[in-house]
C-alpha cells in the first residue's frame, strides 16, 4: 500500500539557477536551494521513491492533465524567462502506473482528467527547478500534474487532490507531494521592475501582509480558516496558477479535516514582486 510520506508547498523561482552562477546574483537564493535539499532529505529518510509535482507553470484550458511518461529527458529553456533558464539538462524516470491511477480516480469523482504518455510532452520549470535540487541523481520517479488551471474551480481541484491521495494509497509508491508555486504572485509591471529593484522586492505591501498572515495560519494549524479565505486570497493577491496547486495539496491532505501544521523551511522571501516560501506540512 502506498502513502504520502512528505507534503510541501515549494518555490520554483528562476533566480535559484542564477544564484548558482558567478555574478551579482550569486548566492542570492541559497536559503531556498537549501530548503529544497532539506525537504528532499526528509522525503528520502521517510522512504520516498516518487515525486508528484503539481506544477503552476503547466497551463491547461480544459480538463485536468497528468504527465505520466515513463522517461523524461531534455534540455529546457524557459519561454517566459529565457535570460534566466537556458539549456537546463534533465533526465528522470516516471511512474506511469501512478499517473494513470490519478486520472482514473479523479474521473470517477466527476473531475475529467487525462493521463498522458507522449514522448514529446515535456516538463515545465515548476517541476524542473525543484527536481534540480531535490532529485539531482534522478533516483526518485517523477509525475507532473498541471497546476495552472484557467477555467477550473477550487472545488474540482480539491477533488483532484483527493484523487491524488487515493491513487497513491492504492499504489505501491511512497510519494513526496509538492505544490510548486508562489504565495502572492503580482509580478512587477515592466516599467517599474528596475526602479523597484524587482528581483528582491514585493509589488504590493498588502500582498506581503496577507502572505505573512497565511503562513501564520499554516503554522498555527488553522487550516479551516485558510481554506475559507483561499478563493479570495488567490483573486486579491494574484495567486500563481489560481492557487490550484494549493487546493490540490490540501485536498490530498484532507481539506478542512486536516489537523496538521506547516513548518517553514528557511524563510519567506520576495522575488520579482511575488511572495515565495518552502513549507512542509506535518502528516
Amino acid at each position: 500500500m502506498g502513502e504520502i510520506v512528505l507534503a510541501a508547498k515549494v518555490t520554483h523561482v528562476p533566480t535559484m539557477l542564477l544564484s548558482e552562477q558567478p555574478g551579482k546574483l550569486e548566492g542570492c537564493r541559497q536559503q531556498a536551494i537549501d530548503g529544497h535539499k532539506e525537504i528532499a532529505r526528509r522525503a528520502r529518510e521517510a522512504g520516498a521513491d516518487t515525486v508528484v509535482v503539481i506544477d503552476t507553470h503547466w497551463l491547461v484550458n480544459a480538463g485536468y492533465h497528468v504527465n505520466s511518461n515513463a522517461h523524461f529527458k531534455g534540455s529546457f529553456t524557459s519561454h517566459e524567462f529565457p535570460h534566466f533558464i537556458q539549456n537546463m539538462e534533465y533526465e528522470y524516470s516516471g511512474n506511469p502506473a501512478l499517473g494513470d491511477l490519478i486520472a482514473e480516480k479523479a474521473t470517477e469523482k466527476g473531475v475529467f482528467t487525462l493521463s498522458h504518455q507522449v514522448e514529446t510532452l515535456s516538463l515545465e520549470y515548476g517541476t524542473l527547478v525543484p527536481m534540480r535540487y531535490m532529485n539531482p541523481e534522478g533516483d526518485l520517479k517523477v509525475v507532473s500534474v498541471a497546476g495552472w488551471c484557467t477555467v477550473h474551480s477550487i472545488e474540482s481541484s480539491r477533488k483532484l487532490g483527493e484523487a491524488i491521495r487515493e491513487a497513491i494509497e492504492a499504489s505501491d509508491s511512497k510519494v513526496m507531494l509538492l505544490a510548486s508555486g508562489s504565495l502572492s504572485h503580482r509580478i512587477w509591471d515592466n516599467d517599474d521592475y528596475e526602479a523597484n529593484n524587482g528581483t528582491f522586492t514585493i509589488s504590493k505591501e498588502f500582498n506581503r501582509q496577507v502572505d505573512l498572515r497565511v503562513l501564520d495560519l499554516w503554522q498555527q494549524g488553522e487550516i479551516d480558516t485558510f481554506l475559507k479565505m483561499l478563493p479570495d486570497y488567490s483573486e486579491c493577491c494574484s495567486g500563481e496558477g489560481g492557487m490550484h496547486d494549493t487546493a490540490m495539496l490540501f485536498g490530498a491532505l484532507g481539506w478542512d479535516q486536516y489537523q496538521g501544521k506547516g513548518e517553514i523551511i528557511g524563510e519567506y522571501f520576495p522575488s520579482s514582486g511575488t511572495g515565495q516560501v518552502n513549507v512542509v506540512f506535518s502528516l
